[in-house]
C-alpha cells in the first residue's frame, strides 16, 4: 500500500529538542521496514501453502490477517498518537512489529497454520502504528517548506523494501521443491512430516533477524531524544454522516477499498499464477516478482511527472483502463506473455492510491481528518477480495481468479472518470 502525505495540524512544543536529522533518519527507515514485511506475504501465500497444506482459500487468510489487523488498529493507533505523542505510538508499534515476528518461530514449530496468522495480524497491528505516525512526523522534522521533499525521499525507502523484500524473500524462505500432490500422497507419513517441517522451519531465521532489526530500531527510538509535538486542530464539526455527504469522498472511500483489493490480488497469486501458466519456478517467479514491484516504485516517478500534463483523475482512469486490458490479457493466454502482462500491472497501480486519496479529500473543509480516516479503513478491501480469489481458484483455476481484479479495477476507472466529481450536499 502507497503512503500518502497529508500536512499534520501539529506544532512543536516550545523548547522542544533533538537532533532532526537523527530523527529523521529513524523515522525514515520505518517506511522501509512496513514495505518489507508487507511484501514478504506474497511468499508467505505459496510457501505456507506447501508447508501447512492449503487450499487456495485458506493461503487468501495471509491477506486477510493483514488487512484486517489495519482496519482494526487505524483508529485506536490514531487515538493513542493524539494522546502520548508519535514518539510513543511508534515504540508501541515497533514493539507489537518485533513481537508479531519472534512469534513465527514457535508457529513453525507447530506447524499450526493459525498462530501463523496471529503472528501476521500482530505485525499489521504494528504497522498501523508505524504507517498513522510516519507520513505526518516527517512533515514536522524540519521546515514546512521542505516538507514535501522530505517526505517524497522517505516514501521512496517505501518502494525499496517493497522491491527488495520478494526477492530476497525467494531466495531465502522458498525452498525451490514443488511436489506434486500424487508426489505428496507417495511419502511414508514420517517422510512427509519431515518435508513438511522442513518448509515450515525456513520462515525461522528470516523472521528472528526481521525481530532483531525492528528490536534494535525501537531501542534506538527509546534512547534517541526526539523532537516533541503536539497537536493543533480544527474547530469545525464533523461526523460520519456530514462526512459521507460528499459524493466524491463516499465514493472514493468505495474506489479506494476496490483499489487496494485488487493490488493485493495482483501481488499475492503472482508466483502461483507463474506457475501455473509458464511453468516458472518459484524461486524465479518471485525474482520477477521483486522486479515488478522495482516497477512499481519507478512508475511513482513517471505518474509524478505526467500528472505535470494530465489531469490527476484522468491519468487515474486510464492507468485503470489499460491495467484491466493487461489482465484480460493475462486470463486469456497460456504463455510466458501471460505472466509477462501481470508483471506490467504495478507499474501502472503506482499512483492509484495517493491519486484516489487527494482527488476524496478536495474540498471536505472540516470533513478532512474523518475522510482520511475512512479512506486508511478502506485498505479492508485487500482482506476480502484475496479470498473470493481464492476461492474462485479452488472452483476452478488461478488463472481465472483473476477475473476479481480486474473487475476492482472498473470500479476504479469510473472514479476516475465520473466518481470524483466534487457534489456535496451539506445539512449541519
Amino acid at each position: 500500500m502507497a503512503s500518502v502525505s497529508t500536512t499534520p495540524a501539529a506544532k512543536a512544543t516550545a523548547g522542544s529538542t533533538g537532533n532532526y536529522k537523527l530523527a529523521f533518519a529513524l523515522v525514515t527507515s520505518l517506511f522501509f521496514l512496513w514495505a518489507f514485511v508487507h511484501n514478504l506475504e506474497p511468499i508467505l501465500i505459496p510457501h505456507l501453502k506447501k508447508a501447512c497444506r492449503l487450499t487456495d482459500l485458506q493461503s487468501a487468510l495471509i491477506d486477510s490477517a493483514v488487512y484486517l489487523g489495519y482496519f482494526l488498529m487505524a483508529v485506536p493507533a490514531g487515538l493513542i498518537m493524539k494522546r502520548y505523542g508519535y514518539r510513543q505510538g511508534i515504540i508501541a508499534g515497533l514493539l507489537l512489529y518485533a513481537i508479531g515476528a519472534f512469534l513465527f518461530v514457535p508457529a513453525a514449530g507447530t506447524r499450526m497454520y493459525v498462530f501463523f496468522l496471529g503472528a501476521l495480524f500482530i505485525i499489521a497491528a504494528g504497522c498501523a502504528f508505524l504507517e498513522t505516525a510516519a507520513n505526518p512526523y516527517v512533515t514536522i522534522l524540519g521546515p514546512s517548506e521542505s516538507a514535501t521533499t522530505r517526505l517524497n525521499f522517505s516514501q521512496s525507502f517505501n518502494g525499496l523494501g517493497a522491491f527488495l523484500a520478494p526477492i530476497l524473500g525467494g531466495q531465502f524462505i522458498l525452498s525451490g521443491i514443488e511436489h506434486t500432490e500424487a508426489e505428496l500422497n507417495a511419502m511414508s507419513p514420517g517422510q512427509l512430516d519431515q518435508y513438511l517441517q522442513y518448509e515450515a522451519d525456513l520462515v525461522k531465521t528470516p523472521y528472528l533477524i526481521i525481530g532483531l532489526v525492528v528490536t534494535g530500531v525501537m531501542v534506538l527510538f527509546l534512547f534517541t531524544k526526539m523532537p516533541e509535538f503536539r497537536e493543533g486542530g480544527s474547530n469545525g464539526k464533523s461526523s460520519l454522516r456530514t462526512a459521507l455527504q460528499h459524493r466524491h469522498l463516499s465514493l472514493g472511500v468505495l474506489a479506494q477499498f476496490f483499489y487496494v483489493g485488487a493490488q493485493v490480488c495482483v501481488t499475492s497469486f503472482f508466483i502461483r499464477f507463474a506457475k501455473y501458466t509458464s511453468d516458472v519456478p518459484e524461486k524465479e517467479a518471485a525474482f520477477w516478482l521483486g522486479m515488478a514491484m522495482f516497477g512499481f516504485m519507478i512508475g511513482r516517478f513517471v505518474g509524478t511527472f505526467l500528472t505535470r500534463y494530465i489531469a490527476a483523475n484522468r491519468l487515474l482512469m486510464i492507468y485503470s483502463l489499460i491495467s484491466m486490458g493487461l489482465l484480460a490479457l493475462a486470463l486469456t493466454v497460456q504463455s510466458q506473455l501471460a505472466v509477462w502482462a501481470l508483471f506490467a500491472v504495478p507499474f501502472f497501480e503506482s499512483i492509484m492510491f495517493p491519486t484516489i486519496f487527494a482527488l476524496a479529500i478536495d474540498k471536505v473543509d472540516e470533513d478532512r481528518e474523518l475522510g482520511s480516516s475512512l479512506l486508511v479503513m478502506a485498505i479492508a478491501g485487500g482482506a476480502l477480495f484475496p479470498l473470493i480469489m481464492g476461492w474462485i481458484s479452488d472452483q476452478s483455476n488461478i488463472q481465472v481468479s483473476y477475473i476479481v481484479p480486474l473487475l476492482c479495477f472498473l470500479v476504479v476507472a469510473y472514479y476516475g472518470w465520473k466518481g470524483y466529481e466534487v457534489k456535496t450536499e451539506t445539512v449541519r
